[in-house]
């Protein structure tokens, strides 16, 4: 099972339409990669997909795109031992 992570599209790699660019993060945190985009089809500058290995799978929208950095918050926070229960999946309560 892959995991799949939100990421932002910033610029096109070819006129055909099949990679892109995409980013998140900032500064130290940031992470650059090209994912080829032929399953979705081109998607705008500033589109956030879902991509693992290399492959756009789908776009998110905005309201879930936040529900899956709170759920990745959560994980690095497990990770190292920084948990609260109350800071992250505030949506199930």
């Amino acid at each position: 099972m892959c995991l799949s992570i939100p990421m932002r599209v910033v610029e096109w790699d070819d006129e055909e339409g099949f990679f892109a660019w995409v980013e998140r993060g900032e500064g130290d945190n940031l992470r650059r990669e090209r994912v080829n985009m032929m399953l979705i089809g081109a998607q705008p500058v500033g589109t956030w997909i879902l991509a693992s290995l290399g492959l756009a799978k789908e776009t998110v929208e905005e309201e879930d795109r936040l529900l899956i950095e709170d759920a990745l918050a959560a994980l690095d926070a497990s990770l190292h031992g920084d948990y609260d229960p109350s800071q992250h999946f505030v949506d199930l309560k």
